[in-house]
């Protein structure tokens, strides 16, 4: 066989590709690096599971949030209905409902019942968490799911897909569907 003397090129953009699958892994991981810190080596796969959590659950998700964040960003592009629930079409509390619903959690299907129905979140906001806000929509309420450091999914209304943005502020209350402070 004859080395080809032609030296090859990576090709182009390849970089920027991994960066961006490096980036995104890591945004999705970032979540529960915490807990796997300070996990002693051994056990299947080099890491001791331990029998409780490794993080004191003032600083971990609600249960199952993981899995509604994870349903509601995918559900991002799909278009706004008012009074959808899903699976092609959703409007706010439609969205955060069948996130957590996805989670094996039922809670309420309005915003205005996810506000009074949920308990209220005390201290810093985590992924799953709601957030309500005043809107001058039929309900007069909307509803929003944090996703991370700032960041937030939403149904925001006619015209506007499911999309992931920055959390706003002057919201009117923050609830944790499963409960936990």
């Amino acid at each position: 066989m004859i080395a080809s003397s032609v030296p090859r090129r990576p090709a182009p953009g390849g970089g920027l590709a991994v960066l961006v699958v490096v980036t995104v892994l890591a945004a999705l991981a970032g979540p529960h690096v915490t807990a796997l810190r300070g996990l002693p080596a051994g056990g299947p796969g080099g890491i001791a599971w331990p029998a409780a959590p490794a993080a004191p659950a003032t600083r971990t998700a609600a249960p199952g949030a993981a899995r509604a964040v994870t349903f509601a960003l995918a559900q991002r592009g799909k278009p706004y209905r008012w009074g959808a629930q899903g699976p092609h079409a959703y409007d706010c509390s439609g969205l955060t409902w069948a996130a957590w619903r996805a989670a094996g959690l039922a809670i309420p299907r309005t915003a205005a019942g996810q506000l009074a129905g949920l308990p209220r979140v005390r201290g810093r906001l985590r992924p799953g968490d709601l957030v309500i806000y005043t809107s001058r929509g039929p309900s007069r309420r909307h509803v929003a799911m944090v996703v991370g450091r700032g960041r937030m999914v939403e149904a925001p209304g006619r015209g506007i897909p499911v999309r992931s943005t920055s959390l706003r502020r002057g919201y009117l209350g923050a609830v944790r569907p499963g409960g936990g402070q």
